[in-house]
């Protein structure tokens, strides 16, 4: 099997990175990790990175040629897969574009419903009875991309922030790989 050269952005603690690279070590499992982009100098998350040995780069988004910077790094690695791993930052309609239909997202929510940031306070003040995850591609528009895979589970009545977060996170660490796997299992 090819694997796929895939680069995985980030923003904070890696928890999802850290569930790819277990996947992506795996022998029938279609992505190899060759690189790690964050756009913070301390998340956590490139904790892994070191751990795994893969190659990572900070890129400050201040900068107004990043994204020219980035898809340099990225065609270099012969990136064919960008995975978007609690990137808490939003890419333009250009640099979309030159990576159309290569670029999925996992959000912590059953979207379309509660898009953007601040998802579980949203959910729990609309005292939803079910919640969570979607892995989407990425399109111009923030969290509206073609829906590859969801998860979902049900609210506890005492549910707070932070239990309903680690609910997510659990099932999220297993959808974004069922998602490659299923994505790359079409083509």
């Amino acid at each position: 099997m090819v694997k796929k050269n895939t680069c995985v952005f980030i923003s904070g603690t890696g928890t999802n990175l850290k569930a790819l690279i277990k996947s992506s070590r795996e022998y029938n499992f279609p992505i190899n990790i060759k690189l790690i982009i964050s756009n913070k100098k301390d998340a956590l998350g490139l904790l892994y990175a070191k751990r795994y040995s893969i190659p990572f780069k900070v890129v400050k988004t201040k900068d107004t040629l990043f994204e020219k910077k980035l898809i340099n790094i990225l065609n270099e690695k012969k990136i064919n897969l960008i995975c978007l791993a609690g990137y808490m930052k939003i890419l333009s309609k250009s640099f979309i574009n030159s990576f159309k239909g290569k670029i999925i997202n996992i959000h912590p929510s059953l979207l379309p419903l509660y898009k953007g940031t601040n998802t579980f306070s949203r959910i729990l003040k609309a005292q939803e009875i079910k919640t969570g995850c979607t892995v989407h591609f990425v399109n111009e528009k923030l969290d509206s991309g073609k829906i590859i895979l969801q998860k979902s589970f049900e609210i506890g009545k005492n549910e707070s922030i932070l239990s309903l977060k680690k609910k997510t996170q659990k099932i999220e660490h297993k959808a974004f790989s069922q998602a490659i796997t299923k994505l790359y299992m079409l083509v």
